[in-house]
């Protein structure tokens, strides 16, 4: 056909040339012979145009190059129906005309964490949504030659049946070819392992009707996209995982097992997919061989690697992300997995690069961007915190094995330590100051005050890796370090009474440390750290021994401040064990030293310990006076902390003369007394309670549950049931027991015998574990009582023998006096 009109028309241009014809017939012939061209130009056209090679032909059918779903695809339920409403809602806001851009999802994470997987599953999912095709990539992006975005265009516009001429042009004219042909179609696009965004940008259509979704390891900020950060699995996701693959009975034939597995994976569905391999194909391995076999670190990558490929090695998934950082970012992190911290703050990375803390914390942030470490949270001090995952960890220990040697390690380590110790003895100086040296120096109570609770935020925060570092020095016996870091961290624990387990666990390292320094000063401040412990816990012969050596140790070397503290230690270690009159002693000993150094704040303290013992004499005015005189120290220093802990005493002497009075009728007197010391403890406990310590407060609540107010039993039991919560969390196991004691003798002024029995019992058993024979004997002293005033004489007698053989033992004659009394009523 276009043969016959290209002869037609070239007859007809001949004629004009050949005939004489008039001036319209010549007009009218150029027309038609125009025409006839056009035609001929039109029908010729279609051969060398891009278009699909069968139009809308029948035997043309839309492209599908979606990948196949994964038979063992488990535990994404909540991502998927995320994409869901994602997917549903750009589509509600297209019905509206809100949207006119593609939708554009995001999913990056870590390698193997099961990006490609998920995308995969719900591009099935949402396949009739895209009548017009579902096209599919992978960008290689993670290997040294990623795909060029051309080159996917080009493979896009064929499966869409574009015919390309031989050189189809650049990029540009690919992608005006893209848009054009994505016009007014749904297609779904599936970008897998993209590099970057500069990668994803020129494939993504203008069409508002398309959908793109990209897999990335790392954030690729795009415009207009839906991002969404892949997590690892939970615990249970990752055994549903493992029972799939290595069969249900035999995973819940041993749950215990199949859990320790996913959690040595890292949780990484990878990882746990290699294991349910192996399972898998080795029936005689049990799950506990496996685990087993997992647990040494050394061989763990070989296990999770069944061939060198991504998906099938976690370690060949991990050098793909290690070959993409640059060479710093590598040091860092072969030198981050060297320290043995749970996670760190940000500062950490450039003490290890020997750079700065800013060049150091951009550095870290490059590598959360690859997936190599990750964000842990922001902790009690508002830092935001950091750390590997442990496959990660693994991964980069070999490498760090192998690529630093050993003096550069080493350094880098000692940089670290170095870095918390001067953080926690600002920390502990800010806290704590007169744990450090001679004190008298009057602060600004504001300035302290926010001082003293940065101070708490920073242990809150830092304790899990302190301890860990204090371990680290330790195993590599950088003992300066290991006792520097630990001093400080035993004072951090000491001033707020808390975290007991870890305390004496640094205080025993830090003697070590002492000992291996061959410091004679350094161990006997380390001696004097380890007995507050040993004494808080109960253990008052432990922390007497320890305090009468340190005294011993100062005393040689002339440190007469020091020697002042040794003495209060072991006045305090024999009071709470009972030895009241040896422990006046130490104490006014240790007054009259306090003075010498003119330190008023140690001798204001030690006269108020020296008050607590008078009033367990039973001299409850000369306690009265020594708090007094403290009192008015503190005030004067404008120490609150300090007045608060007097208020604390002050209140407990002025409980004890109340009940004295009303014991002997004087109940007038008795109930201004009882008043004003509710008044001096609800101020206490107030102070403590505006300023976060815990540990003060219930010591306050306790004692306000002790007072014996005849009108406030039940108000009082309140308290003391507080105090014990309170304690209990802060794992104080020596003040709950004494909670205990209270309670049982809060009980019995409420006339619950059988409660006060019952709390009573659980004292006595609880000082009996903790080797607190004092306070042993004391609760069975009050057990005693209680059964007497039941009505029980016979009950009593037992307890009351064993108070008196504690007593005895201890030569704490006034103990004995009192059991003495009791044991005579029971005889009436």
């Amino acid at each position: 056909m276009a043969g016959i009109a290209a002869a037609v028309a070239s007859i007809l241009a001949t004629s004009l040339d050949v005939w004489d014809l008039p001036t319209e017939a010549k007009v009218g012939v150029t027309v038609l012979a125009a025409l006839l061209v056009g035609l001929l130009t039109w029908a010729t056209a279609g051969g060398r145009a891009e278009k699909p090679a069968a139009g809308d032909g029948p035997s043309w059918r839309p492209p599908d190059q979606w990948p196949p779903v994964s038979a063992h695809f488990t535990g994404r339920t909540e991502s998927l129906a995320e994409l869901r409403r994602v997917f549903a809602g750009h589509q509600r806001s297209r019905g509206r005309d809100e949207d006119n851009s593609p939708l554009v999802v995001s999913v990056y994470g870590r390698g193997g964490v099961g990006k490609s997987m998920l995308i995969a599953r719900f591009g099935h999912e949402v396949a009739d949504r895209f009548p017009d095709g579902r096209l599919y990539a992978d960008l290689r992006g993670a290997v040294e030659a990623p795909i060029q975005p051309e080159e996917v265009l080009i493979g896009f516009l064929r499966a869409l049946g574009v015919r390309l001429t031989t050189d189809p042009g650049g990029p540009a004219e690919l992608r005006k070819l893209w848009l054009t042909w994505t016009k007014g179609k749904r297609i779904l696009i599936g970008l897998d392992n993209a590099q970057d965004g500069d990668q994803v940008k020129d494939l993504i259509p203008a069409e508002p009707g398309c959908a793109v979704m990209v897999t990335s390891r790392q954030p690729l900020f795009l415009l207009n996209t839906y991002d969404k950060q892949l997590s690892v699995f939970s615990e249970a996701q990752g055994v549903e995982l493992l029972a799939r693959l290595a069969g249900d009975d035999r995973v819940a034939a041993d749950l215990e097992s199949a859990q320790e597995i996913v959690r040595m994976c890292d949780h990484l569905p990878l990882a746990i997919s290699i294991c349910g391999g192996r399972l898998a194909t080795r029936e005689n391995w049990t799950l506990r061989e496996l685990a087993d076999r997992l647990r040494d670190e050394r061989r763990r990558l070989d296990h999770l690697e069944l061939a060198r490929r991504l998906d099938k090695s976690v370690r060949a998934s991990l050098q793909l992300s290690y070959d993409d950082c640059t060479g710093l970012q590598r040091r860092l992190l072969r030198l981050l997995s060297l320290l043995t911290a749970p996670d760190v703050p940000g500062w950490v990375a450039g003490e290890l690069l020997g750079a700065s803390e800013l060049d150091g914390a951009d550095q870290l942030e490059a590598l959360i961007d690859t997936q190599l470490a990750e964000c842990s949270g922001i902790d009690f001090s508002g830092v935001m915190r950091y750390r590997l995952h442990d496959l990660v960890r693994i991964f980069a220990h070999e490498l760090a094995v192998s690529d630093e040697d050993d003096d550069h390690r080493r350094a880098a380590i000692e940089r670290v330590l170095s870095g918390y110790r001067r953080r926690a003895e600002t920390a502990a100086m800010a806290r704590w100051p007169q744990d450090w040296g001679r004190s008298g120096r009057n602060a600004d109570p504001a300035t302290t005050t926010v001082a003293q609770a940065s101070a708490a935020d920073w242990l809150n925060a830092e304790r899990l890796t302190v301890v860990a570092m204090i371990n680290q020095a330790r195993a590599l016996e950088m003992w300066d370090l290991a006792w520097g870091l630990g001093r400080a961290f035993c004072s951090l624990c000491h001033s707020l009474r808390a975290y007991w387990s870890d305390w004496r666990t640094v205080a025993e390292i830090v003697c070590e440390a002492a000992a291996h320094m061959d410091d004679r000063r350094a161990l006997g401040i380390a001696l004097l750290d380890r007995a507050a412990v040993s004494g808080g816990q109960g253990s008052h012969a432990v922390a007497r021994a320890d305090a009468e050596r340190a005294l011993e140790i100062f005393t040689d070397l002339g440190e007469s401040w020091w020697s002042a503290r040794a003495m209060r230690a072991v006045g305090m270690a024999l009071f709470s064990d009972g030895n009241l009159d040896p422990g006046q002693g130490y104490l006014l000993a240790a007054i009259t030293a306090f003075k010498g150094e003119e330190d008023r704040w140690w001798s204001a303290r030690t006269q108020r310990n020296l008050a607590e013992l008078r009033l367990a004499q039973r001299r409850p005015e000369q306690a009265r006076k020594l708090l007094e005189d403290a009192l008015e120290v503190f005030k004067h220093d404008r120490n609150r902390y300090s007045e608060a802990q007097t208020l604390r005493a002050y209140g407990e002497v002025l409980g004890a003369t109340a009940r004295a009075l009303h014991a002997q009728g004087e109940t007038r007197a008795a109930a201004e007394d009882f008043t004003r010391a509710g008044f001096s403890l609800d101020r206490a406990a107030e102070t403590f309670r505006l300023r976060g310590e815990l540990w003060e407060e219930a010591r306050c609540l306790r004692a306000a549950g002790e007072v014996g107010n005849p009108a406030d039993g039940l108000r009082e039991l309140t308290y003391i049931r507080r105090a014990t919560e309170m304690l209990a969390a802060l794992g104080d196991s020596w003040g709950v027991a004494r909670s205990e004691l209270s309670a049982g003798r809060a009980h019995s002024r409420l006339g619950r015998t059988r409660e006060a029995r019952e709390s009573l019992e659980r004292a006595v058993h609880a000082f009996e574990e903790l080797g607190d024979r004092w306070w042993m004997a004391r609760s069975l002293r009050y057990l005693g009582e209680a059964h007497l005033e039941a009505g029980d004489h016979a009950a009593a007698v037992s307890p009351l023998r064993q108070a008196q053989d504690i007593y005895r033992s201890l030569g704490n004659q006034a103990g004995m006096g009192r059991t003495l009394e009791l044991l005579r009523r029971v005889g009436e």
